[in-house]
């Protein structure tokens, strides 16, 4: 088969590959424009026979500037399933419900939630219709919802279940996507490319779930246009609830950089609607906070697209896991 993804993974040395043979192309959905001159979402362009609309969540705001105009786009993805077509969607997540609705007798619509699993020391096991358990290296409910959809395109590729098992016990997961940096004895660090709302409360809830009995120190860098843009930040309220410690980060020569007004640290803590949120502009200040931490029975996860301006996450990790 062919294929065009986004992000790393293992086993792939490149990310794309296009020939004249493959019976199947397997396409990374993107809403984002297709270039300075076609401002149109790249996947109305992809001519898809099976979509997938794993959620909804309003972001890229200097290009969509309102929730509705976003959520337009995946309604036209949507409605370009063709006739005989698939398209398979989270069945609870809200904004995918109104674009996914069954408007076409000649599509197939199937509606997924998270697949059935078990959490045991820190590792989770799918649960198969033979009760037989899988073991699989990534967790967090987002992924387990990714699972079911997986599944459900496997299906509709003719490929057998046991067959789907057998390979989804050996995906380590995308890079940048809950990356393990660091596992001690007590304590494991990982790294997220998460930053959209959405994203940030499935990763930083799926790290709680994972190892409930342990302390969660985590932190958020804002380096993106939509997360420092202060029209969008209240998009971000109740969504770093799980952390026990949630922490804050940005530079406001990034702002400057993107043109955009100084952002208060106060604003930043009002717009999260957390009282105990840490928030830093000083990436020195950063570390000595996180240097200072007690980190026995702790875990700690860092989420950015940025780099948290250079600090040093491997000396990091090896001082929380030792």
């Amino acid at each position: 088969f062919d294929y065009a993804v986004g992000a790393q993974l293992a086993g792939f040395d490149l990310m794309v590959q296009l020939t004249d043979e493959a019976p199947v192309i397997i396409i990374e959905g993107d809403e984002y424009l297709s270039s300075p001159i076609d401002r149109r979402p790249k996947f109305h362009l992809y001519q898809h026979h099976i979509g997938v609309i794993s959620g909804i969540s309003w972001d890229h705001i200097n290009v969509f500037p309102t929730e509705e105009i976003y959520r337009e786009q995946f309604e036209i993805f949507a409605r370009q399933t063709p006739k005989a077509g698939v398209l398979i969607y989270d069945r609870d997540d809200e904004q995918t419900q109104l674009v996914a609705v069954p408007t076409s007798p000649d599509v197939t619509y199937v509606g997924y939630g998270p697949h059935e699993n078990v959490i045991r020391n820190g590792r989770t096991f799918l649960i198969t219709k033979k009760d037989e358990e899988v073991p699989i290296q990534v967790f967090g409910e987002h992924n387990l919802r990714n699972i079911s959809a997986a599944k459900e395109v496997c299906k509709q590729l003719g490929i057998k279940g046991k067959d789907f098992y057998k390979a989804v016990a050996t995906f380590k997961g995308a890079a940048r996507r809950l990356e393990l940096v660091r596992e001690g004895a007590t304590s494991v660090v990982y790294k997220d490319f998460a930053h959209a709302p959405s994203k940030l409360r499935a990763t930083a809830t799926a790290f709680k779930q994972q190892f409930p009995q342990r302390r969660l120190v985590a932190c958020l860098e804002l380096h993106t246009f939509s997360s420092l843009n202060p029209a969008f930040l209240p998009q971000y309220a109740h969504c770093f609830d799980a952390p026990d410690v949630a922490v804050v980060y940005f530079n406001p020569h990034v702002l400057e950089h993107k043109r955009l007004p100084p952002l208060a640290p106060e604003a930043v803590a009002a717009a999260f609607a957390r009282p105990d949120l840490k928030v830093f502009t000083d990436s020195r200040a950063l570390a000595e906070f996180l240097h200072a931490q007690q980190w026995a029975d702790t875990n700690l996860l860092l989420m950015t697209s940025g780099t948290f301006d250079g600090l040093d996450l491997n000396e990091l990790a090896a001082e929380v896991t030792a």
